[in-house]
């Protein structure tokens, strides 16, 4: 199977094209410094899945896809800040949130696997 095909990837997508929608929400003056850390976050967890998905170790898909956890983790984090300075309404990052959950919890059952062959 391609990682295009894959749900994990196609669900960082998803987060990825959200996150650029929120950043419009951030003030002007953050365009450098928040803006750039999300979307930068934001692209790192679909590339790093793909990245690894192409990899023919095991050992390899597994590092690929801790990369692509903490940056979950990171972009998680990122969220949270911005909810808390007010740039982003709850209500607005809920189905981002919930995306990041399951991209982590299906990093993690993949990290698993490749663990376990």
């Amino acid at each position: 199977m391609h990682y295009r095909e894959a749900v994990v990837w196609n669900r960082a997508m998803e987060v990825a094209r959200e996150i650029y929608r929120l950043t419009a929400l951030l003030p002007r003056e953050e365009m450098y410094g928040m803006r750039s850390q999300l979307t930068r976050a934001a692209v790192s967890v679909p590339s790093n899945i793909a990245e690894g998905w192409t990899r023919e170790s095991k050992r390899e898909k597994a590092q690929f896809l801790a990369i692509a956890q903490g940056s979950v983790a990171e972009l998680e984090t990122q969220v949270t800040l911005c909810e808390q300075l007010g740039w982003f309404p709850e209500s607005e990052t809920e189905a981002v949130r919930s995306a990041l959950d399951q991209v982590s919890r299906m990093c993690t059952a993949m990290r698993r696997k490749a663990r376990n062959e």
